[in-house]
């Protein structure tokens, strides 16, 4: 917080729609390297899933290859862009993203199977707008913590605007219902809150609060299917065939995979065994493919992007391009984390996506844009003298 606070300097806010300076290499390398190694693994993670229900080796890595090619277009264009053009858009989509969330309550589910209600379905997209929300908070509350940074030690400006935008945001989220983006988005919220100054008592009383209210919700039932989650967390051979299933796949994949891996391509568990390979539960099958080793390694690369992401934010010019390169890039690295702790039975099923990794086209789009955001605070840094 405080390497944040000082290297960032005052400079003219208007400066034009393009970035002129040159973006960080080493980011865009990161980048470019997670996204391959994650399209080569969901190719070996889904094809056999992909031909027993598709019929078609390729159905999933050919949809994920097309987004992923538009993504890194679209990653390159934003990051030619000035990004404080995005602060005049901040309240516009934070309001789109809730006004969404709110119609999936009014909707009835739109994917068959599914009792949860989290996606919108556009044609043959499926739109999850909790990805858009995550993005609406970091862009809001960065704009109005670098707006107001120096009343941020004030209850009211510190506390309770934030408090209430994220307790909206939060509570749409939680009744779709859909606890791991939750999760995201209120630490999130609370980080940007804690790099933007507020006094750290606000943050223990805040946590309590949320930890109170997270048992409360669950005690009550109003997250019904928490109780049965965190049960069959602490035993999932309790129910071996049906709730603990797809945690007893996985953990048997990563114990199998040993240190070095059983080679790529060579996984028996994705041959139908964990269920749906190629979603949330694909770093179990990087696991027994890559072993140990290989696991540490794409670890150590969503480590790099994160440390690269925060070194991009103190060396931005303004505030809000710090409180941006924070919100964004420390978003991947918990998504990362808690995915991980999920799929090694560390925390409670919580269905969270692995970035870049996991498949799903709208949610990579959606990721490659923020990550050309952070290209572009980088491209600030670095620009030409004049």
């Amino acid at each position: 917080m405080e390497s944040v606070k000082s290297t960032t300097r005052k400079v003219p806010e208007n400066l034009g729609f393009w970035q002129r300076g040159k973006m960080d290499i080493g980011f865009l390398s990161l980048v470019l390297i997670l996204l391959t190694v994650g399209l080569v693994m969901l190719f070996s993670a889904s094809y056999a899933y992909s031909y027993a229900y598709m019929n078609n080796s390729y159905h999933f890595i050919l949809r994920q290859s097309v987004f992923a090619v538009v993504g890194v277009i679209l990653m390159l264009f934003v990051s030619k862009i000035n990004y404080n053009i995005y602060k005049r858009f901040a309240w516009a989509i934070y309001i789109l993203s809730n006004v969404l969330l709110g119609l999936l309550l009014i909707l009835p589910p739109m994917v068959k199977g599914m009792d949860v209600k989290r996606w919108l379905v556009l044609g043959p997209i499926n739109f999850q707008p909790s990805e858009l929300a995550k993005f609406s908070v970091i862009l809001l509350f960065s704009t109005l913590i670098a707006k107001n940074y120096n009343k941020m030690k004030t209850f009211k400006y510190g506390i309770l605007r934030f408090a209430v935008l994220l307790g909206i945001t939060c509570g749409l989220v939680v009744v779709e219902p859909h606890f791991s983006a939750t999760i995201l988005i209120f630490i999130i919220g609370i980080v940007l809150m804690i790099v933007g100054g507020i006094k750290l008592r606000y943050v223990f009383g805040g946590a309590l609060v949320a930890v109170a209210g997270g048992i409360l919700a669950i005690a009550t039932n109003l997250i019904s299917y928490g109780g049965s989650r965190i049960s069959y967390w602490l035993d999932p051979w309790k129910d071996a065939s049906g709730k603990g299933y797809q945690t007893i796949q996985s953990l048997l994949a990563i114990g199998s995979g040993e240190i070095m891996g059983k080679g790529f391509g060579k996984s028996r568990q994705k041959y139908l065994w964990v269920p749906e390979p190629h979603n949330d539960f694909i770093f179990s099958i990087v696991c027994e493919e890559l072993g140990l080793i290989g696991a540490l390694i794409i670890i150590f690369l969503f480590c790099a992007l994160v440390w690269r992401g925060f070194i991009i934010a103190m060396r931005s010019p303004d505030k809000f391009g710090s409180l941006m390169a924070v919100g964004l890039t420390f978003q991947v690295g918990l998504q990362a984390a808690l995915n991980i702790l999920v799929v090694t039975n560390t925390v409670p099923n919580t269905g969270i996506s692995l970035p870049f990794f996991s498949y799903g086209g709208t949610a990579l789009l959606i990721l490659l844009v923020q990550m050309g955001i952070v290209l572009s605070i980088s491209r600030s840094s670095n620009m030409p003298k004049t």
